[in-house]
């Protein structure tokens, strides 16, 4: 395929600083809704363990449904719904722009029974959960727990498990794309289309096609925080799809009041640089470099995944990578990412 100039600026660009940093790189932009860069640098494969870009793909836009169908609002706490959680006083809300307190991530993987089925998995978990320590605090604290916390809220608003609500707003949301949990730790395709993540030394293997998170693994491969998988062009149209929301040009039930209201700021600047679901621009510290936006929207995924859309410059960049293939403490694709994204809007100014 033809490259353009910027095209090839930018692949060059991005191939010298790749060693070290990750195998292989795929890019995608789109500017006005028209795709102006498409790229492979490197060692690269048809699909991506997405990690937590689980969160925006699917628990976001799951949750924003819900609300749109006036199943929970602003005020809903989360113990209005989950009777079992022991905070009286956190909205869901607070869970959706991590202000609630919940701890960032703990290790539950290490206290389930993979012999046990999926569902006694999940009672486990509910109740570490139920025992996880709340410290409310003046700033937001990401928090994986709080996400893992919304698979039962959005199972008990929807009365069904969390694999259907996703099959069901996948049949509406995203018919045409590949985005896929792995019930069971089963891939759906041959092993070799898969990026290899990293050599995990509690499973014993190189993780290809299984989700690299380990308490997603433990709980059947299927929750709300990490767990799909997908190609750079599902995640490029996701944008897209997100792009619409915002316009009000979305046919779901999503119109585009939802749909900005969970876009912009819900925390005072200084306290969190969150949306409801979405991340936003910490200025001088994004994974979206220096020109985004502060209205820009987006998340990244510990795998070295990542999805920005600014609405200001209707732009979207969509950056997949396996970069925990070099090890997880391998901190020089973070340092990368941003300066991808300051090339890409560089470039497009000078073309």
């Amino acid at each position: 395929m033809k490259h353009t100039v910027f095209e090839e600026r930018l692949a060059k660009q991005i191939r010298d600083r790749l060693p070290g940093a990750a195998p292989g790189v795929l890019v995608q932009v789109y500017q006005n809704g028209r795709k102006v860069c498409d790229l492979a640098v490197g060692d690269t494969y048809t699909y991506y363990d997405l990690a937590s870009l689980t969160k925006i793909i699917f628990t976001t836009q799951a949750m924003m449904k819900a609300f749109a169908e006036g199943k929970w609002g602003v005020k809903t706490k989360v113990r209005d719904v989950l009777r079992w959680f022991p905070h009286e006083n956190t909205l869901v809300t607070d869970i959706l722009n991590h202000s609630s307190g919940l701890m960032w991530w703990m290790p539950f993987y290490k206290e389930l029974d993979l012999q046990t089925p999926d569902r006694e998995r999940w009672l486990k978990l509910q109740e570490m959960i139920a025992k996880a320590p709340l410290n409310k605090q003046d700033v937001s604290v990401y928090s994986d727990i709080g996400f893992l916390t919304l698979s039962y809220f959005l199972e008990e608003i929807e009365q069904k498990p969390l694999i259907e609500i996703w099959n069901e707003m996948k049949e509406v949301f995203y018919p045409r794309l590949s985005f896929e949990f792995h019930a069971d730790n089963k891939p759906k395709f041959a092993t070799k289309y898969y990026a290899p993540t990293e050599k995990c030394p509690w499973r014993g293997r190189v993780m290809q096609g299984e989700v690299h998170d380990e308490n997603c693994w433990a709980l059947g491969g299927v929750t709300s925080h990490a767990g799909l998988f997908g190609s750079v062009d599902d995640v490029g149209w996701f944008g897209l799809f997100i792009r619409g929301q915002l316009q009000g040009i979305s046919r779901t039930v999503i119109k585009q009041k939802t749909a900005q209201f969970f876009a912009q700021r819900s925390l005072p600047l200084g306290k969190g640089d969150w949306a409801l679901g979405y991340m936003m621009p910490t200025r001088g510290q994004s994974s979206s470099g220096d020109y985004f936006s502060p209205y820009s929207i987006g998340h990244t995924g510990f795998t070295g995944t990542s999805f920005w859309y600014d609405p200001a410059q209707d732009l979207i960049v969509v950056i997949l990578s396996n970069r925990v293939a070099f090890g997880r403490e391998i901190e020089e694709f973070k340092k990368m990412r941003p300066q991808i994204h300051n090339w890409i809007v560089e470039g497009l100014r000078r073309s």
